[in-house]
């Protein structure tokens, strides 16, 4: 357990860099999943690693000990390395639980608000049109999901533009997107080498969203023009004040990439190019498995050799 202990620690340094390079050459819906579904499982084994650090300090204390049953020599160890490492580990743990319940309780509470403000107007199905002439648009998640747009983003796009503008926010609302976000977020707070994924993941689902409403709306540049041109229209610094920092919005990201993605032939969605090859992304895909993998692994072997270690323990004790 000492060595394993460390791997879901150090894991991060490896697998996140190869996620991000990985997710460059996927179609915009695999690259969200990956990026999720990778951050959360470096996330949970980072846990489970605090976790074990901080049961096998704990059990060398006396106290802990005979209240377990345990004879201490048979735990092995320095108690002298082990306790205070177990000290680190529980406050780090601790650290991560409340900045996960916050974070939690800011995104709920952000949307409770935002929905309040939305009540105030009728909806029209699943659009809102707030009177606000500052041009924006999002896509507020709940029961229902609302388009939520402003009369000012309204004016600044022609009608073919709007269905767009629309299509691409219902498509947030559909797949859910928010909560691809809130997850990464969550998985950020556990290691902060998961942080550099969220930048590629909210590209990931604007693009996902981008090609859901250009087949939607059954032309791409229509798609392109309303993206760039409600990217324009609004002004990030000066957003409406009722729009939540953890919803996603057709004017988010690097809009000129996503423009470019949109008017390139279509075929080139499901093949993005990337510098590495076919060759090269299998094998970049097969470092990121190993490393989950590994991590995985080694954060379950830790828990097997810490398990038997107490149970020797109480074995001997029981004599």
């Amino acid at each position: 357990m000492i060595f394993a202990v460390w791997i879901p620690l150090l894991m991060p340094l490896l697998a996140v860099p190869a996620a991000r390079r990985l997710a460059q050459s996927l179609p915009p819906r695999a690259a969200a999943w990956l990026l999720t579904g990778c951050a959360a499982a470096l996330a949970a084994c980072t846990a489970a690693a605090l976790g074990l650090l901080t049961a096998a300090g704990a059990l060398r204390l006396p106290p802990v000990a005979a209240l377990g049953r345990l004879s201490l020599p048979l735990l092995g160890g320095d108690p002298v390395v082990s306790v205070p490492a177990a000290g680190v580990a529980a406050a780090l743990l601790t650290a991560c639980a409340l900045a996960a319940v916050h974070r939690t309780l800011r995104h709920h509470t952000e949307l409770r608000t935002a929905r309040r403000t939305t009540d105030a107007h009728p909806p029209s199905g699943d659009l809102c049109v707030l009177p606000d002439s500052a041009p924006d648009a999002y896509a507020l998640p709940g029961r229902p999901g609302r388009v939520v747009v402003t009369a000012g983003m309204l004016r600044a796009l022609p009608p073919d533009e709007r269905e767009a503008l629309f299509a691409h926010e219902r498509a947030h609302l559909a797949g859910r997107h928010h909560l691809f976000l809130l997850t990464v977020a969550l998985a950020a707070v556990c290691h902060p080498l998961l942080r550099s994924l969220r930048a590629p993941l909210a590209y990931a689902l604007e693009r996902w969203a981008d090609e859901a409403a250009a087949s939607r709306v059954g032309d791409r540049r229509v798609t392109a023009r309303a993206i760039g041109r409600a990217a324009l229209a609004a002004r990030p610094a000066a957003a409406a004040a009722h729009r939540p920092g953890t919803v996603l919005a057709a004017t988010a990201g690097p809009v000129p990439r996503r423009v470019a993605a949109l008017l390139a032939p279509e075929r080139a969605v499901d093949h993005p190019p990337v510098r590495a090859g076919l060759h090269g992304r299998r094998l970049i895909a097969a470092a990121l498995l190993a490393c989950v993998t590994f991590s995985a692994a080694a954060a379950l072997d830790a828990a097997a050799d810490l398990h038997e270690t107490v149970e020797v323990a109480q074995g001997e004790a029981a004599r």
